[in-house]
């Protein structure tokens, strides 16, 4: 079938998308998507259905379906702010609504198994079918009966069931209940595409050839883990397998003592879902290296392995070119949107920059626009919400860290930005207790270097000038790329009297980022908050003994 809308000819049977001559590159998920809708033309499908239909009832992030539905937009002309032919209507769904006639392909062949290797090249040839329909043919003749599926879609992954070890029946709950949780909070990985829990479950108990179950799924990983209880102790372990090529990406063992169940329970699910992000980006980020012809999505993952790298202008730099080049393939794409969000507050908000103003309005007006087109993503709320706590709306920045908490409980850098904000606020006593809050739900964060500095911070405002160093030392062996942590460093060793090793402090962060200065540091105050102000004339003093450049 063939349909006609405007000037563009949508092939269903070729699986392509024409507008005049020329062929429209279109992912196979976008096409599904946009073929349910041009199908469904005459109702409001929901979310649920576009789901339902497209992904086969998988558990699919909002943001991920957000982002696909923008795909299908810019495929066609058509953009989130027109709706000229996809309209969203709030609460409801979403319907096609350009105007679309119908032309029927003449068919001219069957493919199956009983045609010679090359008669079916000829008949392909003849008809204009598609490379999927020749691969068909030939599983067909081989006697292979498993599906050949499209590339597997990015941060595509089923949990198999936990074993439980030891096999205590009253235990069964409890290991099926970290599997169940865990597949619904790796699903708020912004773009993920997690396969439901009751899929994964016909797999219990069953030696799983994890290869094949990837093509079976078409996933591209595959968690697979265990929980045993020893005495007064749980051991949980997990694995993560590339499902294409068997090969274990990441392991982790950890053991808990026995507390309430629940509690366990979220915690252990919330350390998983933390740490497979982080994992699940990287090994992302390594697959579109690799990529001849990069999507969007291989760009954004490029992206943010630089913002994972640190917060020298070095890295940002690179992270904004991959993220600019994601949003001029695809302009509605959400994730680079944000990418460059975050590019655009951790120079403001580190110091990188003269113009500090700048940047965070700019880092602004790119979440008010995400959260616009994808109101639930958690991270946007949380990023708007530190932009807020940077420019001297604290109150407001915490309240916008919470909504996003809401929307994804593992947000573990919200409870820290929150911690620092209790800073800005003259309150640096309670900074500590919401930074162990995001250690324990995430304790190996790749961020974990900022959350320790903003505790060694706190401490130097309150005058703990040695507990303060302790700190700021841990924060920099966890991540040495991080400019404004030399610096703070060297300001709490000058106020200990230790002159020199403050001076070496401050070469290292001038290798980083040779442009800082005390006079853009004094110039960006995050707060007009007195206590925290007074706090900052020490600081400038510690910054002078050190030999910052002045500026």
């Amino acid at each position: 079938m063939r349909y006609l809308f405007e000037d563009y000819a949508f092939d269903t049977d070729r699986r392509e998308l024409h507008r005049g001559a020329d062929l429209v590159s279109i992912a196979p998920q976008v096409f599904d998507l946009l073929d349910y809708l041009i199908r469904n033309r005459e109702r409001v499908v929901s979310k649920d259905d576009l789901i339902s239909a497209v992904w086969g009832g998988r558990i699919v992030s909002d943001a991920a379906l957000t982002t696909r539905l923008n795909a299908a937009r810019s495929a066609i002309g058509d953009s989130g702010e027109k709706q000229c032919l996809i309209r969203t209507l709030p609460r409801k769904g979403f319907r096609f609504v350009g105007a679309v006639q119908e032309a029927q392909r003449l068919a001219v062949a069957q493919v199956n198994a009983g045609i010679g290797e090359q008669n079916l090249e000829n008949v392909a040839r003849t008809v204009g079918a598609d490379a999927v329909i020749r691969r068909l043919g030939s599983a067909a003749r081989s006697g292979d009966t498993t599906p050949i599926p499209d590339s597997a879609p990015h941060l595509s992954i089923v949990v198999l069931p936990f074993a439980n070890i030891g096999g205590d029946p009253e235990q069964d709950y409890f290991v099926d209940g970290v599997t169940e949780s865990l597949t619904t909070d790796l699903s708020r990985i912004s773009g993920s595409l997690v396969i439901g829990r009751h899929t994964a479950f016909t797999y219990k108990g069953t030696a799983v050839d994890l290869k094949k179950l990837g093509r079976e799924l078409n996933v591209r990983y595959v968690l697979e883990g265990s929980v045993q209880r020893g005495g007064n102790r749980f051991r949980v372990s997990v694995q993560l397998i590339d499902a294409e090529t068997g090969n274990h990406l990441w392991a982790e063992r950890f053991d808990k003592p026995v507390a309430d169940l629940f509690d366990m329970q979220d915690e252990i699910v919330s350390r998983l879902a933390n740490t497979l992000n982080a994992q699940l980006m990287a090994a992302e980020a390594q697959r579109a290296k690799r990529s001849p012809h990069p999507d969007a999505m291989d760009l954004y993952f490029q992206g943010m392995a630089y913002v994972n790298k640190g917060d020298a202008p070095e890295y940002m730099a690179q992270a904004r070119g991959f993220f600019e080049q994601a949003l001029a393939l695809d302009p509605g794409s959400i994730e680079a949107l944000v990418g460059t969000a975050i590019v655009d507050f951790n120079s403001g908000a580190y110091f990188s920059t003269d113009d500090r103003a700048a940047s965070l309005a700019s880092a602004e007006a790119a979440l008010i626009k995400a959260l616009s087109m994808a109101p639930w993503h958690a991270q946007a709320h949380m990023y708007l919400g530190v932009v807020h706590i940077f420019t001297d709306r604290t109150a407001q920045g915490i309240s916008e860290c919470e909504h996003g908490l809401a929307l994804d409980r593992n947000l573990a850098n919200a409870h820290a930005f929150i911690g620092l904000a209790k800073l800005f606020l003259g309150r640096s006593e309670e900074t500590e207790t919401h930074i162990h809050e995001a250690f324990r739900l995430s304790p190996r964060d790749i961020f974990a270097y900022r959350w320790i500095t903003f505790v060694g911070v706190a401490k130097l405002w309150h005058g703990a000038d040695g507990e303060a160093v302790d700190w700021l030392r841990r924060g920099l062996e966890a991540n040495r790329n991080f400019p404004i942590g030399h610096f703070i460093l060297a300001a709490g060793l000058a106020l200990l009297g230790h002159v020199d090793q403050a001076r070496a402090a401050v070469r290292a962060g001038l290798a980083l980022d040779p442009n800082f200065t005390i006079r853009r540091y004094r110039v960006s105050a995050p707060s007009s908050n007195p206590i925290y102000l007074a706090g900052r004339e020490r600081f400038y003093q510690g910054m002078r003994m050190a030999g910052v450049p002045e500026g």
